[in-house]
């Protein structure tokens, strides 16, 4: 049934578009009502308006936190016609066929470094929720929009239905309601629980997740899978999902989720730094003075591999570099802070080529992630664990030198972000060969090093890092054969007393970091 709008409610914080909405309900003959700082919006652009408290006959009280809260603005919303009118008639209840509502910037007063609580708290909206939720209840005769870009949609509707709307326009509009009230419910309820959580209790009982949605993709992992991407509450510019897309194809669901592992990784280094990743695993790494030379080791460590990866640097991106890789290698994504004078014109020439530019990147910082299950979601802290490798204890009679002390501290990082079982060789401060995802270490180090050879490369005088202790002496015994010197691992198996004697006994240094990064 098509409902005409003929009277229409406006309270919005986001006034984005607020004056042309107006100006085109009122021209279709609308009464507006609204609130506090939208109606002084209003009435200042010349449209007429009419204040809540001229419809309750009560004023805004306690500095604007009551002032829609009454049954002349809620009866107006939840009052069901043809089934209500008698009471609201017998009230002096008026109906209100359109809510325009969107929500103290709560999400946005929390985001800012010099918040204190109570601001924070100031900026929960009561009000608007509630109004929303009891609009969006009474679908069947309320339109309810939350979203300023659904303005155009609603004048559309209105204008092709005789100014009304379908219920099929109010009930999808609904659900969009509801949605983003349980998004902002969410954000609250995860702020306070943050700022109170008891002591061993970081996980609240009950998880509200609030996830708007970025783009619909193509598919997922495979052709036959439907997905879609969604930004978190809290997704900063230098995360991917808060990045800058600056030119390119649609992303896929696989570059995504490879670029977060890229972009991820080379946030741990201070010096100009280049990951490239395939398939969920960086096929080659390094750090060097500029991230042109970063590139250069890194792509050598596994050419093969790199085409078609994702390129992530910590620097800016410069024209030398962009024209070096579109020049030798086909890249799926690039990663970067941000693009110098040039390098945007170098990438025109290849439109296919995805590009995001993230700002400048901050060391990792504590965030909670989550992977679906049969029925379930497993939530857990981001490993964003470090280490000192300066401080670590040395547990063999040899130590490391000063350069096997750098090589291994950047293997270590590396290993962060390879697949389990994981094993790094590097030189350098560069990967030259990545064994990953196998079910056995030892077979992760014979990859490594096939891979090296196959690029040219060699392990021979190279350090060694594993994600996991050695569960026994052979994985050191094949590193030792393949020519490795050092070797930084967790340490703390059973037989950790075999696995330092075997490399006592071929020369190596070895380092326990007491930290694991299983990564599945």
């Amino acid at each position: 049934m098509d409902l005409p709008i003929r009277r229409a409610l406006l309270s919005v914080s986001d006034k984005t578009g607020l004056t042309e909405l107006a100006r085109a309900l009122v021209a279709r003959g609308v009464e507006l009502i609204s609130t506090g700082g939208t109606a002084k919006a209003l009435a200042a652009a010349g449209i007429p308006v009419s204040e809540v408290s001229s419809v309750t006959g009560f004023p805004e009280i306690m500095d604007g936190r009551v002032k829609t809260l009454h049954p002349k603005i809620h009866g107006g919303l939840l009052g069901r016609r043809g089934v209500d009118e008698a009471v609201m008639a017998r009230e002096g209840i008026a109906p209100i066929d359109l809510l325009v509502v969107n929500l103290y910037p709560f999400a946005a007063t929390i985001a800012k470094p010099d918040v204190t609580y109570g601001d924070a708290i100031e900026n929960i909206d009561v009000g608007g929720p509630a109004m929303l939720r009891g609009a969006a209840k009474n679908h069947a005769d309320v339109t309810v929009v939350v979203d300023p870009g659904d303005y155009a949609d609603l004048l559309d509707e209105m204008l092709e239905h005789g100014g009304g709307t379908r219920f099929a326009f109010r009930a999808r509009l609904a659900a969009k309601a509801f949605a983003h009230t349980a998004c902002y419910d969410s954000l609250v309820a995860d702020y306070l629980a943050r700022q109170h959580a008891a002591e061993g209790d970081a996980f609240p009982a009950e998880l509200p997740v609030g996830l708007t949605r970025i783009a619909m993709l193509r598919y997922g992992e495979n052709p036959h899978q439907a997905a879609a991407f969604y930004r978190g509450p809290r997704a900063a510019p230098d995360s991917i999902a808060g990045a800058r897309f600056a030119q390119g194809k649609e992303l896929s669901f696989n570059n995504i989720a490879d670029a977060d592992t890229a972009l991820e990784c080379v946030r741990q280094f201070d010096r100009a730094a280049c990951v490239i990743v395939k398939h969920a695993n960086p096929c080659g790494v390094a750090v060097a003075a500029d991230i042109g030379t970063a590139y250069e080791l890194a792509y050598r460590t596994d050419p093969t591999s790199a085409f078609g990866g994702i390129i992530a640097f910590n620097r800016p991106l410069d024209v030398a570099t962009t024209r070096n890789i579109l020049g030798q290698q086909f890249v799926e994504v690039i990663v970067a802070p941000s693009l110098l004078p040039g390098a945007a014109e170098a990438l025109a020439d290849k439109p296919a080529v995805r590009v995001l530019l993230t700002g400048e990147l901050r060391s990792a910082q504590p965030e909670r992630e989550m992977r679906s299950v049969g029925g379930g979601v497993l939530v857990q802290d981001r490993d964003i664990g470090r280490v000192d490798v300066a401080e670590l204890t040395c547990v063999t009679r040899r130590q490391p030198s000063a350069q096997e002390q750098r090589d291994l501290a950047f293997a270590w990082a590396v290993c962060h972000y390879v697949k389990s079982n994981a094993i790094v060789f590097a030189r350098d401060e560069a990967t030259v060969g990545v064994g990953a995802g196998q079910m056995s270490r030892v077979y992760s180090s014979r990859i490594g090093a096939i891979k090296a050879e196959d690029a040219g490369l060699s392990v021979r005088g190279a350090v060694m890092a594993s994600d996991a202790f050695f569960p026994f002496r052979d994985g050191v015994e094949v590193a030792a054969r393949q020519g490795v010197t050092a070797v930084i691992q967790p340490g703390g198996s059973k037989r950790d007393d075999e696995v330092i004697a075997a490399a006592d006994e071929a020369g190596l240094a070895m380092l326990f970091t007491g930290m694991r990064h299983f990564r599945h």
